[in-house]
């Protein structure tokens, strides 16, 4: 919830250029009733029988994660690491949902124990070790099979998952077989169903294209005495990163995919970045500013270890001042600090002439911003900042240096 008062960029009722003065930059700051707003979207829009499981790959920090599960969310997790914030942040393991490619055997056990949901199979061989992991420890296994539906939405490359010839799911002519195999293991329960074809996509027509070409295998399924439970449609809508890009709602995803299934079927939703990436932003301080060859730079204390989507994917996050200027606006490239030419937050963006010292907030980084960031050039790991109203709570301390030898057995 981001609005200029004065001159001044506000974060709910509590102005950026307080939160750099007292928590120092660069810092990640969330803002809680933005993130309650974006949930509460996809809660409203769930009309059906069903649960919205938070993507918490996207942001695992423990404020956000407790926020979300006193909400009510779900939790779709990807390793055995997200599976224990989640518990510790309060989910329900009734509500979590594990998914991934690469499952290892002490991630399966431990989420057995803890009597997560279901699992999302993705192999056979996946299949067969929570079987034998189930036997041991004398439970049963619910599981899901992720299919993939050989739908190419128009989105990144890198963040497609749902056609042919990715290392996600199963292929989608061999999914029938697959429930039949599964029908016979011994210590495993088939609840569901999953797919998830990628990410930042803004329509609908790809997921309602998925869903169709999901509910056959239901059918087909169905069909061959098997009971299907959840219909997991996985996550993957987009947000307005660039002004005037209109990405579809929940209500409307949802309104498409209802109609396609059975009236006695239950959903899972897994949203992460339509939940997370509006609710945070990254601050940062202008260094220096030069001129070099012609082109004019903005060099801020934010790298590519603090928010790698633009060197990774070339994603677009707008950057503005938190100060509001009459000065002439010029054509710039805010850079970070590190020793790449992929260090960027924006290259050719027509940005006032802002003052040495002065911040810019880079919008939209609440999702895959924190969560994807690193070490990298032995930059410690940044603040990160929690709005409520008028009240701004540090939620993770900044890193020292001291923190980059924690683990080195040969530091001492």
């Amino acid at each position: 919830m981001l609005s200029f008062k004065g001159k001044d960029l506000y974060v709910e009722n509590v102005k950026l250029s307080d939160i750099a003065k007292k928590f120092g930059t660069s810092t990640y700051v969330y803002s809680k009733n933005q993130l309650i707003k974006n949930f509460q979207n996809y809660k409203n829009a769930l009309t059906k029988d069903g649960i919205i499981c938070f993507a918490c790959k996207t942001n695992s920090n423990a404020a956000i994660l407790k926020i979300l599960a006193k909400l009510g969310a779900g939790a779709d997790t990807t390793s055995g690491g997200e599976i224990y914030r989640c518990l510790k942040a309060g989910f329900n393991p009734s509500k979590i949902v594990y998914a991934g490619v690469g499952k290892t055997a002490e991630e399966i056990e431990y989420a057995l124990k803890n009597k997560i949901l279901m699992f999302n199979v993705e192999s056979l061989e996946e299949l067969d070790l929570i079987d034998k992991i189930a036997g041991k420890l004398k439970v049963k296994a619910k599981i899901a099979f992720r299919i993939n539906p050989h739908v190419d939405p128009d989105t990144h490359s890198y963040i497609t998952t749902g056609k042919k010839g990715t290392k996600f799911g199963i292929a989608y002519d061999d999914a029938v077989n697959a429930y039949v195999t599964a029908k016979k293991k011994k210590n495993i329960i088939i609840s569901g169903i999953h797919s998830h074809i990628g990410s930042q996509i803004l329509e609908t027509k790809s997921f309602a294209l998925a869903a169709k070409k999901i509910n056959k295998i239901v059918k087909d399924v169905e069909a061959n005495g098997i009971n299907i439970e959840y219909i997991d449609c996985g996550g993957g809508l987009g947000i307005e990163y660039v002004k005037g890009e209109k990405p579809a709602t929940p209500k409307q995803l949802m309104s498409e995919i209802f109609p396609l299934f059975d009236k006695d079927k239950k959903f899972i939703f897994e949203p992460g970045r339509s939940i997370t990436a509006s609710a945070g932003h990254l601050l940062a301080k202008v260094i220096y500013r030069k001129i070099s060859g012609g082109k004019s730079f903005l060099i801020t204390d934010a790298g590519m270890n603090d928010l790698i989507r633009p060197s990774f994917y070339d994603a677009y996050h707008e950057i503005i001042p938190i100060k509001r200027t009459s000065a002439k606006k010029v054509k710039t490239d805010v850079v970070g600090p590190i020793c790449e030419s992929s260090d960027f937050m924006g290259k050719d963006r027509m940005l006032p002439v802002v003052e040495q010292g002065g911040c810019l907030l880079i919008k939209d980084a609440g999702a895959y911003g924190a969560a994807m960031s690193s070490q990298y050039n032995s930059r410690p790991l940044l603040a990160e900042v929690l709005v409520d109203g008028n009240k701004a709570t540090l939620i993770k301390r900044r890193a020292a240096y001291e923190d980059l030898l924690l683990n080195e057995t040969s530091s001492k």
